[in-house]
């Protein structure tokens, strides 16, 4: 009788990171996103507005293509932090242990954990430097204005949010 009734015991649940980092919120669909949307717009609005004070019909020019850079801009920024994701998330591997925290946790917690999360954001400026050039020489223009403006929706809007620590916020 006793083995009939004999309850195996469950494996332990353990919670590694129920909270996450902030930059993983690019991965959930939320309200924050109704926020980021409009804000994205206009600060590449103003950057492409900005930076070309002698372009003629610039407003327009803006309206009708700034949302593709800010689409684009969107897609970069995932894919940086998709790299955070696949190294904050190496937490198994031994000698990344340390830095996985840092990047889930606190990015100016260890050099390594530095460097990764750089690492995520110059890919994803570059990434936005590259598309950015694309939609603006289709767009019509020339090779160098392309390349100019591109450079600076790089440099203005890469994601920087990747280095704010989590600690801050939980």
């Amino acid at each position: 009788m006793k083995g009939v009734f004999a309850v195996k015991p469950k494996k332990d649940v353990v919670f590694y990171n129920i909270l996450f980092p902030v930059w993983m919120m690019i991965f959930i669909p939320s309200l924050l996103w109704l926020l980021l949307f409009p804000a994205n717009y206009l600060i590449d609005h103003l950057v492409v507005y900005l930076s070309n004070p002698d372009f003629p019909k610039r407003g327009e020019f803006c309206k009708k293509n700034v949302w593709k850079i800010c689409l684009a801009g969107f897609g970069c920024d995932f894919a940086g932090a998709l790299v955070l994701f696949i190294f904050g998330s190496s937490s198994k591997i031994k000698w990344l242990e340390a830095i996985a925290d840092g990047i889930n946790s606190n990015p100016f917690q260890n050099t390594g954990s530095f460097a990764f999360v750089l690492t995520a954001v110059l890919i994803s400026a570059v990434l936005i430097y590259i598309a950015d050039r694309s939609i603006l020489e289709n767009a019509g223009f020339d090779h160098e204005r392309a390349a100019r403006t591109a450079r600076n929706l790089a440099v203005f809007t890469a994601p920087y949010l990747f280095f704010l620590p989590a600690d801050l916020i939980y």
